[in-house]
């Protein structure tokens, strides 16, 4: 795709919020043996499902193997989801897909940051990561978007909120993670989020949620629900690994001034489980050298915050768990204008993430 050598805050673009109108909804279908089980097939009905609840909303892109290119077309019926050929390691467009920016005058943009699967040699979660970070390139060439590409700086799309108006969050488990950007320090981190997603305020959380496989990524943890108000994944239970982070953000979020000089309001969301995968679930993972492992005894991150934001809708997880009714309870009451749709998440949390780890929105200009 045509890359442009400036950056978009140079350029008068910036990354809106998640809540501005889309024109439409990525996805990447899943596959990949080694890290969903059963060659992937549940997974498959899994994100068809998620696919087919955003597409009541708005129109979706799957990108999808050659391989996989008929049973995907099958699972995927339906008339505002689009099925196109692209290839790729994983399904986390998330992460491999392009952040869009837009200038506020019908300018669309992406950003194709550098992907190193979440921590490259040094704690990355599988290998090779080629394709991947060809993603974002290959979707801003379909749609003919304009391109920046972040060489030499690595990022993913679930390490950041903004509100829109000036402010981002992000954890510093992540970012600063000497996996990531090693040769850069905090200020030159957040010059490059200034410079791309045309930010001026950058709130750091110490940490994200406990046994994050992303290190940490904030859009399993915390997210903005409208200008100056979050929502932070909670419990009250000084048992669970997560209550020291849940008090950590707290503390920094109560704090925290956002660029338009407002304080902030956080609502709490409470964490599902503790959920763990299953002997028979971790058997159905091919086990391949360099790839994270599947084991019973590891506490998975599941997380009502991991929900996507959709033209009049919210699209979140349910884990058959006691909280899921409050989850959709927050939801509704944070979400008045909306309508919440709770799809099953176990199966996409079995592979590492949830409902925005894999979905990448593309802004209507």
């Amino acid at each position: 795709m045509y890359t442009l050598h400036s950056t978009p805050r140079a350029d008068g673009y910036a990354m809106p919020a998640e809540w501005a109108p889309h024109s439409q909804t990525w996805m990447i279908w899943p596959e990949r043996p080694d890290n969903w089980r059963l060659g992937g097939q549940p997974a498959q009905v899994a994100f068809a499902e998620v696919a087919k609840a955003i597409a009541s909303f708005e129109p979706v892109t799957v990108g999808v193997s050659a391989a996989q290119y008929a049973r995907a077309n099958q699972l995927l019926d339906h008339p505002a989801i689009r099925v196109v050929e692209l290839s790729s390691d994983d399904a986390w467009v998330r992460d491999t897909g392009p952040t869009f920016v837009t200038n506020g005058q019908g300018g669309l943009r992406g950003v194709d940051w550098v992907f190193n699967a979440w921590g490259g040699l040094n704690g990355g979660l599988y290998s090779s990561w080629d394709r991947d970070d060809q993603v974002a390139d290959k979707i801003l060439g379909l749609e003919r978007c304009p391109r920046y590409r972040t060489e030499g700086f690595v990022l993913e799309g679930g390490a950041i909120h903004v509100d829109g108006e000036g402010t981002l969050i992000t954890t510093e488990e992540c970012l600063l993670n000497p996996n990531r950007n090693p040769h850069l320090q905090r200020h030159e981190i957040e010059q490059m989020l200034r410079d791309y997603l045309g930010v001026d305020c950058i709130i750091w959380l110490p940490e994200g949620l406990y046994n994050d496989e992303t290190d940490g990524h904030v859009d399993n943890f915390c997210c903005f629900v409208r200008p100056g108000e979050v929502l932070l994944a909670w419990t009250d239970d000084p048992e669970d690994p997560n209550y020291s982070r849940c008090q950590a953000a707290l503390a920094v979020l109560e704090q925290a001034v956002d660029a338009q000089g407002r304080s902030l309001t956080v609502h709490r969301m409470p964490i599902p489980g503790p959920i763990h995968a299953s002997e028979e679930e971790c058997a159905g993972v091919e086990p391949a050298a360099g790839s994270q492992p599947r084991d019973p005894s590891i506490r998975l991150a599941g997380s009502y915050i991991n929900f996507l934001i959709v033209n009049g809708g919210i699209i979140a997880p349910s884990f058959d768990d006691p909280q899921d009714d409050t989850a959709r309870q927050t939801l509704e009451g944070l979400f008045p204008e909306r309508r919440v749709v709770m799809v099953p998440g176990r199966e996409i949390l079995l592979g590492g993430g949830n409902i925005h780890c894999i979905t990448q929105q593309q802004p209507a200009v």
